[in-house]
């Protein structure tokens, strides 16, 4: 009988260092109907001028008659914009306040997940994230198993890694990047003692 063994065979500053281009926050999430919360969802999504996105979500979590899913779904896209402009702390405190009020948003956990990545320091509470908002089929699952695949290779766990970005190749086959941390690894096969 045989087991295998994965292991990286190239620097991981690679990976760590493709990160902030490869793994954007998550989608945004959509808002129906207009108002403000809409214009923020926009916002969120064509990556407009921080300083006026913010403006209007703003205004809309203050002025908009909002849903608890949409008053949720306006502070992860708040976050996003937040994260755009590299304000990773803002970002995970709407996060948290979208998760507290609706935690059934799958792009809110995933979104967190992105952003204590970036952070540092904080890589098996990112990998718990990106679980929860994996378990909860996330608009662009490929992003958020990527995420997770850094994450676990940050926190030691090779294989998990290896398995996170070969499902996220699966998934988005067109994006180059969960291919080109594959060629990092191999796969070795070892004997396994009976007994």
């Amino acid at each position: 009988m045989r087991s295998f063994g994965i292991r990286n065979i190239a620097a991981f500053a690679t990976c760590a260092a493709s990160l902030a281009v490869a793994t954007p926050a998550d989608a945004a999430v959509s808002i129906l109907g207009g108002g403000f919360a809409r214009d923020c969802y926009l916002s969120a999504e064509t990556k407009r001028d921080a300083g006026s996105a913010l403006a209007i979500c703003n205004r809309a979590l203050e002025e908009d008659s909002l849903s608890r899913r949409d008053r949720a779904a306006t502070l992860v896209n708040r976050g996003i914009i937040h994260m755009q402009a590299r304000d990773l702390d803002k970002a995970i405190a709407d996060y948290d306040l979208a998760i507290r009020s609706d935690p059934r948003i799958a792009e809110a956990h995933v979104n967190r997940g992105i952003a204590l990545l970036h952070r540092g320091g904080r890589d098996e509470e990112a990998i718990a994230a990106l679980t929860r908002g994996l378990a909860m089929n996330p608009s662009r699952p490929e992003v958020a198993y990527y995420s997770r695949a850094v994450a676990h290779e940050l926190a030691g766990n090779t294989r998990a890694a290896y398995e996170d970005y070969q499902a996220a190749a699966a998934l988005k086959p067109d994006w180059t990047d969960p291919a080109e941390q594959l060629k990092r690894f191999s796969v070795e096969r070892r004997p396994v003692g009976r007994g």
